[in-house]
């Protein structure tokens, strides 16, 4: 198979999908791999390595597309990227379609065999290619909310941790998952008075135990929320439900009770986010906002503020389904469960339940569109 990996064109997104390291294992496999000039710049990683990894190197994203029977990126394709796609090419990256209906669109126009990272989805529920960015984001939450409580960024002008005789910050996590953990982990580590809300039991539970009650936790509801975003220094949104939109659950009127500086980092934005005063995605180059005396932090590609780490941490978690993809094609996803959740377009519809649901459109299953080619007689891949 020929796979391709393009350069990243969001804004101040210099994560990379592949590593050199990841090219050598798709090479020793027999496999060809085209990589668009300078895609690992970013990441600290440039052409001569890939080269010596047994790349070849492209100089436009056309030419990547164009050739590479699948493309491995890291974000969603941007508008300028649509029509470079082609029919029955394998795209598999982050995709976050139930926020964007455009890229949906384009998806099923073009027939493309759209697999998203954050919906491959293993037995016990967990999410292995959302977890290493959902991680690396949920630390970063943190740096971001405490650099943003400077009085000169427009925050409160406290410090995380306080200082002998003077409180700590009050942080508030709406979500107890891989995002909230990791975030609960550097709040405490910096000596914040941490609360961590979620609706699971066994979420809580883990957290209590892990800190040694050293983080208040609490079953999150309208009425704890109200109560806890109005004491809160530094809110972060931290809710995911798989697949589908981020759930609005702080109200515009919850927000207008917080005190003037105090901020808020929605990590689930690139889901639609969990913040309903979060009206706008954020970049890299202007990440916050002030409304209503609130600093918002919005920015949907929170990791790719730090590319290396990012790139490697990513990679680690989806090479072993890349060269599944590469070895197999389509049998990889028949052979796999957990891959198969990750398809979200195929023929030119839906595969993905929560995705369909979240925009208002027809669901397919997979093998319903199997079985009409094969009656037609058309080749499936």
């Amino acid at each position: 198979m020929i796979v391709g990996i393009p350069a990243e064109i969001k804004t101040n997104e210099n994560r990379v999908a592949m590593t050199p390291a990841g090219v050598s294992s798709l090479t020793h496999r027999n496999h060809k791999v085209i990589v668009q000039h300078e895609a690992g710049t970013g990441s600290g990683f440039n052409d001569e390595e890939y080269i010596e990894a047994g790349a070849k190197i492209a100089e436009t994203a056309g030419e990547v597309f164009d050739k590479a029977d699948m493309i491995v990126k890291v974000k969603e394709p941007q508008q300028s990227e649509y029509e470079m796609l082609k029919s029955n090419q394998i795209l598999f990256t982050y995709l976050h379609l139930a926020s964007s209906a455009g890229l949906t669109g384009a998806l099923l126009d073009r027939k493309v065999i759209g697999i998203a990272y954050e919906t491959v989805q293993l037995d016990d529920g967990s999410l292995p290619l959302l977890k290493p960015m959902s991680r690396i984001a949920g630390r970063l939450s943190v740096q971001v909310g405490a650099e943003l409580l400077l009085k000169y960024n427009g925050g409160r002008g406290i410090l995380l941790g306080g200082s002998p005789g003077v409180e700590p910050a009050k942080v508030v996590i709406i979500g107890g998952g891989t995002v909230g953990s990791a975030a609960a982990r550097i709040a405490v580590g910096l000596g914040a008075k941490v609360t961590v809300m979620d609706i699971s039991p066994e979420k809580l539970d883990w957290i209590d135990s892990y800190y040694s009650g050293r983080v208040n936790t609490l079953f999150s509801n309208k009425y704890e929320l109200m109560h806890q975003v109005h004491g809160a220094d530094l809110l972060i949104g931290a809710v995911l439900v798989p697949g589908a939109k981020a759930p609005k659950l702080v109200s515009e009127d919850m927000v207008k009770t917080m005190k003037t500086g105090a901020v808020i980092v929605d990590v689930a934005i690139d889901q639609g986010g969990s913040i309903e005063t979060i009206d706008r995605v954020t970049t890299h180059e202007n990440p916050s906002y002030i409304k209503h005396g609130v600093v918002h932090y919005s920015v949907a590609n929170m990791p790719g503020a730090v590319p290396r780490t990012s790139t490697k941490a990513l990679e680690g978690s989806t090479l072993p389904y890349i060269l599944q993809l590469a070895d197999m094609g389509m049998e990889a996803l028949e052979r796999n469960k957990p891959l198969m959740k990750g398809l979200n377009t195929y023929g030119g519809r839906l595969t993905n339940r929560a995705v369909a649901e979240s925009l208002g459109m027809e669901f397919t299953p997979y093998n319903v569109l199997k079985n009409q080619m094969m009656m037609k007689n058309q080749p499936v891949r």
